[in-house]
């Protein structure tokens, strides 16, 4: 396994890119994953590519550690179904689950993301793996909490024989400390790149570009981005 590489859940949203330059900062090989799972915004992985070459072009330092990009399917997700994020499920983001979480909680992400991303990352020989998880401001996911990663990364370690260390910046950090981080870890020549070419909203809308980015500006994820974004202009 090598400890100086770096495997990160890449969606191509805001907060999964600032984490991909987290990971630039401190490890010397740094390769992506994304996971197709018949979600509604598709888009985000059309621009996973644009942004990684907008990366490759323009930011030399980290240019030099970004390794190969892998896209995963996990249509079972939506075969499974449970949420309004995937395809074959009514739209209304409105709605909840019985159980009281939001109808955008696509049941098992997180840990299906995490045991695909370490298989892959056991096959690479990568034992690091950064994903974008926070507790801090989020949209009430139990899959996002720190108490389910750790409970996840020790039945990997079991299950694979390894030692896998699952690092998530953002955990512990509101929206606008997202926003100011990713200025602090490549200047506003990021902070444009995050709001011209990463795609967070729920609805996949491209129609309509905001100070903060493109989106629909009603969603729970377009939300938390404007608002974290006022914050962080304002401070």
């Amino acid at each position: 396994m090598m400890p100086e590489a770096a495997l990160v859940l890449f969606s191509g949203g805001q907060d999964s890119t600032t984490c991909l330059a987290w990971a630039l900062e401190r490890f010397s090989h740094v390769e992506t994953v994304g996971f197709d799972y018949r979600q509604r915004h598709t888009v985000e992985l059309s621009a996973r590519p644009r942004i990684l070459s907008h990366i490759r072009a323009e930011f030399r330092d980290w240019s030099q550690a970004l390794g190969a990009d892998h896209v995963l399917p996990l249509e079972l997700l939506a075969a499974i179904g449970g949420s309004t994020l995937t395809w074959g499920q009514q739209p209304n983001e409105d709605a909840s689950h019985s159980q009281g979480l939001p109808a955008t909680f696509v049941p098992g992400r997180n840990i299906l993301f995490l045991a695909a991303a370490a298989a892959l990352a056991w096959r690479r020989g990568i034992r690091n793996l950064v994903g974008g998880m926070c507790e801090t401001d989020f949209s009430g996911y139990p899959d996002c909490r720190r108490q389910t990663i750790d409970a996840v990364s020790h039945a990997l370690d079991l299950g694979m024989d390894a030692h896998f260390e699952i690092h998530t910046p953002l955990m512990w950090i509101d929206k606008a400390e997202t926003w100011a981080l990713a200025e602090q870890l490549g200047g506003r020549k990021f902070i444009q790149l995050i709001i011209d070419e990463t795609i967070t909203c729920y609805a996949g809308d491209l129609s309509c570009k905001h100070d903060w980015g493109y989106g629909c500006n009603s969603c729970a994820a377009c939300e938390l981005r404007a608002r974290g974004y006022e914050r962080y202009i304002s401070r």
